[in-house]
Parts: structure tokens; C-alpha cells; sequence
């Protein structure tokens, strides 16, 4: 299983929209990059209060990202 399939799975599993959810995968200097994009009205709940909830999919996507020995940074995507 991919990163992207990983964190696009987790991320349905908390929006209420979830045809909106959008998940791209790209590179940066330091590794994999994951984008998120949700519908504005779920963008709320994948963040968190205080940024908990990113902040733990943050955690599972990057031990799966140690796991194949690749640094990945998750960010959600604003307007």
C-alpha cells in the first residue's frame, strides 16, 4: 500500500465529503511530500482542534514513510 492510498484512507474516514478528498504526491528537497485537499466545510475536522487530528495522521504516514526509509511531510491545502 502506498503513502498517498494510506493518507487518503485515513482522511476519508474523517470528512463527512468524501468524493472532495484529493490527495497528491509529490517530492521535495527533503523527501515525499503529501498534499490534502478537502472540501472547506472538512477542512476543520482534518486538522483538529489545536492541530491534533493532522498532527497524528502526520505520525502514521511518517512511520509508514520510515518504514520504506523515505521522510514524508503531509500539509493540508488552503485557498
Amino acid at each position: 500500500m502506498s503513502l498517498k492510498q494510506i493518507t487518503e484512507d485515513i482522511v476519508k474516514l474523517i470528512v463527512l465529503d468524501k468524493d472532495a478528498v484529493e490527495v497528491q504526491e509529490g517530492t521535495d528537497r527533503a523527501g515525499r511530500l503529501i498534499t490534502i485537499t478537502v472540501a472547506p466545510s472538512d477542512r476543520g475536522k482534518v486538522i483538529g482542534k489545536e492541530g491534533r487530528v493532522i498532527s497524528c495522521i502526520r505520525q502514521v504516514v511518517g512511520a509508514a514513510g520510515a518504514k520504506a526509509h523515505t521522510r514524508v511531510m503531509v500539509k493540508v491545502a488552503t485557498d
